[in-house]
């Protein structure tokens, strides 16, 4: 098992060893939710009702049901890993450790404290940060975790095009885009449609 795990690791290019790795999907599973919910529970009677009449099924997962929280759990500790330290993000960016905790401060970079500020890797780029970080950060909604963003600014949005083709927002910053285009769509994070 720790064979094949470490062969998928280092394909996906984490340079993280098997126990290592395990360990961090054991902590985000344990931190992201009971292992059986019951969404119903979430939500106040009125809520229920409405959520219910448009066909949304907020029973407790059944047994032998794949569990959802799976790729949930792997998409955090993949997260977890690739995150820098206050420390690395410094050296990395040629700064004292002080400069990076006042630019997470003033949200010109971005993370979550876990035993100590863990700063998610695609704000990075080479010996700087992405192009227009600050711009896109500051119409960040506060109440979005950095597994939302993370996944944001790793998918590809239709309305950010490279060469006839929809771009990440991090694809699109690095390209030289305008990070007007992505602060504009990543104010409507947690909004619904």
């Amino acid at each position: 098992m720790s064979v094949a795990l470490e062969n998928i690791l280092a394909k996906a290019g984490l340079k993280v060893d098997a126990n290592e790795f395990l360990t961090l999907v054991e902590d985000a599973a344990r931190r992201l939710s009971p292992p059986n919910p019951d969404p119903s529970h979430y939500f106040s009677a009125d809520q229920r009702a409405a959520l219910t009449d448009v066909g949304l099924d907020l029973s407790p997962r059944k047994e032998g049901e794949p569990d959802f929280r799976a790729r949930t759990v792997a998409a955090h500790a993949v997260l977890a890993e690739g995150a820098l330290s206050v420390n690395e993000a410094a050296k990395a960016l040629g700064v004292d450790d002080s400069r990076i905790r006042h630019r997470l401060k003033e949200g010109r970079l971005t993370g979550w404290k876990d035993g100590g500020w863990r700063l998610p890797a695609w704000q990075f780029a080479g010996s700087g940060v992405l192009p227009g970080l600050e711009v896109v950060l500051k119409a960040l909604p506060d109440d979005q975790p950095a597994l939302v963003v993370a996944a944001f600014m790793s998918t590809p949005q239709a309305d950010l095009v490279i060469n006839d083709q929809p771009a990440t927002p991090r694809q699109w910053l690095l390209s030289g885009g305008d990070p007007d285009h992505v602060a504009r769509l990543i104010a409507t994070l947690g909004t619904p449609l």
